[in-house]
């Protein structure tokens, strides 16, 4: 398997983990110091330090009931991103964004997270 065909591997199986709520499978994909980080402030805003916190963090999000529309999975020469259309209704809050989840690679595991939004006072609005 070529380099860019493992990284686009793993931001797939990130991806449907999420989707479908598959917490031991996102586990599986990353370092046990792996950090995920959001901007906003909100409950889900920050830094999640730990794999099982960033774990925490997808189930908290999932919890919602977003729906995480796969756009493109882009690679780097060593880490990749995943381009999404999150949707969700709460009440009178609709969530209606897209976003980058930037994710650095390490030995074929995710290391870190970073996550770039188009709509910050949309989300912060939506969790809270």
């Amino acid at each position: 398997m070529s380099d860019h065909a493992e990284r686009y591997g793993i931001g797939k199986a990130f991806h449907t983990a999420l989707a479908t709520a598959d917490w031991d499978g996102i586990r599986s994909l990353l370092h046990d110091e792996a950090v995920w980080v959001l901007p906003g402030d909100n409950t889900i805003s920050g830094a999640a330090e730990g794999a099982d916190a960033v774990v925490e963090r997808a189930r908290r999000i999932a919890g919602y009931g977003l729906r995480f529309e796969l756009l493109n999975i882009l690679v780097s020469r060593e880490n990749m991103a995943l381009s999404l259309h999150n949707t969700a209704r709460r009440d009178d809050a609709v969530l209606d964004e897209y976003l980058s989840t930037v994710c650095t690679l390490r030995d074929g595991k995710i290391a870190s997270i970073e996550t770039y939004l188009s709509d910050v006072d949309g989300m912060n609005a939506f969790f809270i």
